[in-house]
């Protein structure tokens, strides 16, 4: 029998501006994409090749937007968890298998205890649907960094994604933060 395997991952947790982004994937335990790796060891160009054909070849995908207004409103784990909880809602069925990318996956009702999953250290790199998931987070959030780049042209998202770069953080030491930032993550650069 062909399974049904559910993988998660997410994008943008250590950025000081824009949304996390958490993405699942629903597949058959057997469906292989060529060239389909962990997202951060792709080229711009192969994760943006690949994100279509993902969508094509999956059952079924989410991707969830965390703004970050509720990532400074609940922290950026319980916002990973969030984003997490609102994929599964939509994607899982009593017989899938969960995997989920990092060691931690627990809602504070204790509502996870429902789902079948596991945490997989590395995740990315060793589980299929998670690096095909990995892939969808990570496309989605660059191009909303990049979308946001021409709202924000003295912080260079296009460029920097919203990571503290040096760059970006003289940007916001001279232009202070936007709409977007996250002020929990920035505090620490901003001016008195």
């Amino acid at each position: 029998m062909n399974s049904l395997i559910v993988g998660i991952d997410e994008a943008g947790r250590g950025p000081l501006a824009g949304p996390l982004i958490v993405a699942a994937v629903k597949m058959y335990e057997n469906t292989r994409i060529d060239g389909v790796k962990d997202s951060k060891k792709l080229k711009p160009a192969d994760r943006e090749a690949l994100f279509d054909i993902i969508i094509k070849e999956c059952l079924m995908y989410d991707i969830e937007v965390i703004h970050n207004s509720i990532i400074d409103n609940i922290n950026i784990l319980q916002a990973t968890m969030l984003g997490m909880e609102f994929c599964l809602k939509k994607l899982y069925g009593e017989n899938d298998t969960v995997f989920i990318d990092g060691n931690y996956f627990k809602f504070s009702d204790g509502s996870h205890k429902r789902y079948n999953y596991t945490t997989v250290v590395g995740g990315d790199d060793k589980i299929f649907q998670i690096s095909c998931a990995s892939i969808l987070a990570k496309v989605a959030r660059d191009r909303i960094m990049v979308g946001m780049s021409g709202n924000y042209p003295e912080f260079n998202f296009e460029q920097n994604k919203g990571y503290p770069t040096k760059e970006h953080i003289t940007a916001i030491k001279k232009a202070g933060i936007s709409k977007i930032h996250r002020k929990t993550f920035c505090i620490k650069f901003i001016k008195d």
